[in-house]
């Protein structure tokens, strides 16, 4: 899933509208229209307001499903080793 299809799917199902998520990152419809058209992608200031407004990563905005897919293995990997400082 790439991002324009999360940010639909984030903004449906906490039931906003453009304009409603317009308001609350206080930028213009037209700018939330964009987006969901992949028209235009919100700068990274935005981004990471966006993450925190819908409490997800910005990660998970920007990673394509199959690198979701892969971190966690490598993730579970990691957590499984030891390691030892001096």
């Amino acid at each position: 899933m790439i991002f324009e299809e999360k940010l639909i799917q984030l903004r449906k199902k906490a039931g906003w509208s453009q304009e409603e998520l317009a308001e609350q990152m206080n930028v213009s419809r037209q700018s939330v229209s964009k987006w969901d058209g992949a028209q235009s992608f919100p700068d990274l200031e935005k981004m990471i307001r966006l993450s925190r407004l819908f409490g997800v990563t910005t990660d998970y905005l920007l990673k394509d499903e199959i690198e979701e897919e892969v971190a966690p293995a490598v993730s579970e990997e990691i957590s499984s080793r030891r390691y030892v400082s001096l």
